[in-house]
């Protein structure tokens, strides 16, 4: 289930534990390090992915990347894939103006991401760390 690349910008993904760029970004049972367990990442700059709760995601969870100026989503659906996304709000992100929405397990929407940003797309990353 781990993940890693010395390229990066995500250099390494294991459960509930990211390292971008050098830092740390996890939750273990002592609490949280850097941005904790789930993630926003443009470019290499990582923010916590605050609103995302439960296993089904809402607009609201989602509304964060429409600040940036995208044409790729990836989400990262957990390390088991147990997060939803329901068709609708795939077409409402689309219809926010972002071109591709992909939908991975966390492990691969890691590696997915690192593709795109090495190809220059602009593209951001919410991932979850567990589940």
């Amino acid at each position: 289930m781990n993940f890693d690349d010395p390229i990066g910008p995500i250099q390494h993904y294991s459960w509930a534990k990211f390292v971008v760029q050098g830092e740390e970004h996890s939750k273990t049972l002592h609490g949280s390090t850097g941005k904790g367990k789930d993630i926003l990442l443009v470019g290499t700059k990582v923010k916590k992915w605050k609103k995302r709760k439960g296993h089904v995601l809402t607009e609201e969870m989602i509304e964060v990347v429409y600040d940036y100026n995208i044409d790729i989503l990836i989400i990262g659906i957990g390390a088991d894939g147990k997060i939803e996304c329901s068709v609708s709000l795939i077409n409402s992100i689309k219809r926010h103006g972002i071109d591709e929405v992909i939908l991975k397990k966390t492990k691969e929407a890691c590696q997915a991401y690192n593709l795109f940003y090495h190809q220059g797309k602009k593209v951001a990353l919410l991932a979850h760390g567990t589940c």
